[in-house]
């Protein structure tokens, strides 16, 4: 089994890595889905502000890694991707359920392409101004995103051009894929 945990700030091109990992035929599992899941039987808003506040206190109740213990039971098959890593303890529920079959990648891009990105999706949970946008990024930050990141085996930097970090995506993903020991970073 391989399992592909994916994590990086709002906006720095996660959704793209994610099609690149089904595009290789990897079963994709999003925490953000277990998340929204449960918001919506327990009645929260879709707003980003009030599913972020109840993944928070959902954590603050059950601990840090709640999110990624309601999402293992999603996690099927051979080689699967899991989105949205938040933070250390939910990676710590994932190496003890996974080991040496885990591999973790962070995306990482500049806050102003970031904002920019988020601003031109047109979702609701897309900041409306650039503070709303950082407030997000505080709130990302204290769950301990910023640890998962600093902690990932590979790294892929996307500042550029959408070809060239999907080529890049790909060829961390194929080397994943096949059981290389080195993964290429980028």
């Amino acid at each position: 089994m391989k399992v592909v945990l994916v994590t990086g700030m709002p906006g720095c091109g996660k959704e793209e890595f994610v099609r690149a990992a089904e595009e290789r035929g990897f079963a994709i599992v999003r925490m953000g889905d277990t998340v929204r899941g449960e918001a919506a039987r327990q009645n929260v808003g879709l707003t980003d502000e009030a599913i972020g506040g109840f993944a928070h206190a959902e954590r603050e109740k059950h601990a840090y890694g709640v999110w990624a213990e309601r999402t293992l039971p999603r996690v099927r098959g051979d080689r699967v991707l899991i989105d949205g890593l938040r933070g250390t303890a939910e990676l710590e529920v994932f190496r003890k359920a996974f080991g040496n079959s885990l591999h973790v990648v962070a995306i990482h891009a500049s806050p102003k392409a970031r904002f920019a990105r988020l601003r031109s999706r047109n979702r609701s949970d897309a900041p409306a101004a650039w503070d709303e946008f950082l407030i997000r990024d505080e709130r990302e930050l204290a769950w301990g995103l910023g640890n998962a990141i600093a902690t990932a085996g590979t790294m892929i930097v996307n500042e550029g051009d959408l070809a060239a970090f999907r080529e890049r995506a790909g060829a961390v993903l194929d080397a994943i894929g096949a059981g290389t020991d080195h993964v290429p970073q980028h």
